[in-house]
């Protein structure tokens, strides 16, 4: 591959290299999770996993495996950093975002370590170009405590379905309401928007219904929240949705990229505390 020789000489320096055949592969997975400007990065020898936060309310993460990628290099136990995600989101365009079959921009993602920028070498057609991305000290990301001893609902189903859903629900609805029930009406989702209230039912045995593990509950998020996840959503084929005892929110999905590799993505979210009016 041609961008491996292009770095060649400055191999050695770098703590980090990972390298696509297809920056798609990165770059799809990233545009689902840029709901704020700053992403948080934490590569291991297992792979990437890229953070975006917001006001401690509501966290999301991209993991993408290791093995999705051609090859990467770590010579570290864990390298972090911090990097306006617009403007890395920016660079694969230089080549005007190619979705021609069969013409693909190549990616070669380099880290020096603390302190230097994030250099990526995109190639198309034998046209190398090369973009240094400023980085910061990574803040630490907001532990949400979501562990899977404290689940008490746990629903996966097809995203199609969902799809459906959010596509029905009245948006200018405040608040997403999710019932989780052992009896009816099992799985539902409830809007209070503009034109009245809004429910979308599932019934546990449904074709779309893959698990359904649930106590009792219904729990409000703030649809301000939620929103950020239906590009999540979008591109996957599977989502898992939990809360835990405190009424927390974990949805996972799951993602097939472009060459058929899953990757995943979860949203966190705390659920609404309504504050009385002073």
């Amino acid at each position: 591959m041609p961008l491996s020789t292009q770095s060649q000489t400055e191999g050695d320096n770098y703590v980090l290299v990972a390298s696509l055949d297809n920056v798609r592969n990165l770059s799809n997975i990233l545009k689902a999770i840029t709901f704020k400007d700053h992403a948080i990065f934490n590569a291991t020898p297992n792979g990437l996993k890229v953070t975006v936060e917001d006001s401690k309310c509501l966290q999301a993460n991209a993991f993408i495996q290791a093995e999705i990628f051609q090859e990467f290099t770590i010579k570290e136990d864990s390298v972090g950093f911090q990097v306006n995600l617009t403007v890395l989101l920016d660079c694969p365009t230089i080549f005007g975002g190619s979705t021609v079959p069969g013409v693909a921009t190549a990616l070669r993602m380099c880290y020096n370590g603390y302190g230097y920028p994030l250099t990526l070498f995109l190639e198309e057609g034998g046209v190398v170009t090369v973009c240094k991305v400023n980085t910061q000290e990574p803040e630490e990301p907001i532990d949400f405590e979501f562990c899977s001893t404290n689940v008490t609902n746990k629903v996966i189903l097809q995203s199609e379905s969902l799809k459906e859903a959010f596509s029905e629900l009245d948006m200018t609805s405040e608040v997403l309401q999710i019932t989780m029930s052992p009896s009816q009406p099992y799985f539902r989702l409830s809007t209070f928007g503009n034109s009245g209230n809004a429910h979308y039912d599932y019934p546990k045995d449904s074709d779309m219904m893959e698990l359904f593990q649930c106590t009792k509950t219904q729990t409000r998020y703030k649809m301000s929240l939620l929103k950020p996840s239906t590009k999540a959503l979008a591109l996957s084929c599977k989502v898992s949705v939990r809360t835990d005892s405190r009424g927390f929110l974990s949805l996972q999905y799951l993602v097939r990229n472009d060459d058929g590799q899953i990757c995943f993505v979860e949203y966190y979210c705390c659920p609404d505390e309504e504050v009385e009016e002073e």
